[in-house]
């Protein structure tokens, strides 16, 4: 009899254990799956700002040629993202673009011409509208890599983690201090 309890006392560990490395597994998956669906939703909002740019780009040319190097920043720093094969340098690309059309709006005010046209005037109301869009997304996709990583790190959860090869996400950061800083403006 007693080796039957034995038995019987060891059957009901493993199923326990089994059934908690099912749950760790599917909250992981659950977990990854919202990190992708976060970077999918962000990827989508950055590529139709990426669309914007060829137009804003143009426009400012046209009403002042002589900032070509900061259009060619912008149209590399977009090349960048759209070829970016991993999301890390993806998101590096991209804050390299963010920085590119600040740069480029700042410019912009010092052209009377371009601020009147009416055509850049709704391209900068429809930036200004999907950079609110992109920074919403931006922090959902934090909120998400926050908790898959966390999922990922904490005792005893990292054990089936690593059994089954989850890793970190990579969060979205201001590439240098200088995004941090408010910008002044004068009128």
């Amino acid at each position: 009899m007693d080796w039957k309890i034995i038995l019987l006392v060891i059957f009901v560990l493993v199923a326990v254990l089994a059934v908690y490395v099912i749950g760790q597994y599917n909250n992981l998956i659950r977990s990854r799956n919202q990190v992708r669906e976060a970077f999918s939703t962000m990827d989508v909002l950055l590529l139709k700002r990426s669309d914007l740019i060829p137009d804003l780009v143009a426009t400012v040319k046209a009403s002042a040629a002589h900032e070509s190097e900061t259009l060619e920043n912008i149209v590399k720093a977009r090349s960048r993202a759209i070829e970016s094969n991993d999301t890390a340098s993806r998101l590096e690309a991209e804050n390299e673009l963010s920085m590119g059309i600040s740069n480029l709006l700042v410019v912009a005010e010092a052209y009377p011409d371009l601020k009147a046209s009416s055509n850049f005037i709704q391209m900068q109301n429809d930036l200004r509208a999907m950079e609110t869009e992109i920074e919403n997304s931006r922090k959902y996709y934090n909120g998400t890599v926050k908790y898959h990583n966390n999922a990922v790190s904490v005792f005893p959860a990292n054990v089936v983690a690593s059994m089954f090869n989850f890793k970190e996400e990579t969060l979205f950061k201001l590439q240098n201090e200088s995004q941090r800083e408010k910008p002044t403006v004068e009128f």
